[in-house]
């Protein structure tokens, strides 16, 4: 199935690179790399998709983020222990 950019709707491609995410309680941000991503030649836009974002905001909601210092991948992000195990918050 080909990946369309959610922009310009051209053909994309999976990638990754490096975000930054503000906590949940506002304290500071972090670098997030190696994160998955879509990335279009067309329009140059390198973006997360609506479920990467979900997951990363899940994870900082259900984690001890003290515990996190300024730069952490992806993976290392969803492999750290979770205080509860899913986001009762989440109405969606």
């Amino acid at each position: 199935m080909e990946l369309l950019c959610e922009w310009c709707g051209q053909a994309a491609e999976k990638g990754e690179n490096t975000v930054y995410w503000e906590l949940p309680d506002g304290t500071r941000a972090i670098q997030i790399t190696e994160t998955p991503a879509v990335a279009c030649e067309d329009c140059k836009m390198v973006y997360q998709t609506d479920e990467i974002i979900k997951k990363i905001e899940d994870q900082l909601f259900l984690i001890d983020t003290k515990k996190i210092g300024k730069c952490i991948s992806y993976e290392e992000l969803m492999a750290l222990p979770r205080l509860l195990k899913r986001n009762y918050f989440d109405f969606s």
